[in-house]
């Protein structure tokens, strides 16, 4: 059976459900982690659905220095009003904040990857951080969750502006 972006729209659902009712910041990447680890039949389906969206080459169709992207599912009512970029990456990505948040769930592709130092899984930002992000150790795949899809993409933190 192949998988296209609705299939992975109706798998994100249970995904959808736990980070709308977690606020992002401090304990919202426990949270998940326990809820909804790798292991969770749930993301297990997920992460099948994107290795599909890899092969067939309809999940992260741009690319930019080297990092593979995509926004599979655009903010809406079905997806809670998050918006699901995906993204493959080995090094450094764009440095960019987080108006209201980002919720990463991070699969891995090759190697022993970590995401800004994190294990792969869950890694949640609270509103109004910046950060570049970083995978060391391998490749990962990696879901950013953005609420109302909002991202802005900025080389250094504005004055004042919170750091991850």
């Amino acid at each position: 059976m192949r998988l296209d972006k609705s299939d992975l729209s109706t798998r994100l659902q249970p995904v959808l459900d736990a980070i709308t009712a977690l606020p992002a910041g401090p304990g919202a990447a426990a949270a998940l982690n326990t809820a909804l680890p790798l292991e969770h039949p749930a993301v297990r389906l997920v992460f099948e659905a994107v290795q599909q969206g890899l092969e067939d080459g309809w999940l992260c169709p741009r690319e930019a220095n080297g990092v593979r992207f995509g926004r599979p599912v655009k903010p809406g009512p079905e997806s809670r009003g998050f918006s699901v970029d995906a993204v493959v990456m080995a090094g450094a990505g764009p440095g960019h904040t987080h108006p209201a948040g980002e919720f990463d769930l991070c699969f891995v592709l090759d190697g022993a990857p970590r995401f800004d130092g994190n294990p792969p899984g869950w890694t949640v930002y609270g509103p109004g951080t910046w950060h570049v992000p970083t995978v060391t150790g391998g490749t990962m795949v990696i879901l950013y969750f953005l609420p109302e899809g909002s991202i802005r993409f900025e080389d250094a933190p504005p004055a004042g502006q919170v750091v991850q």
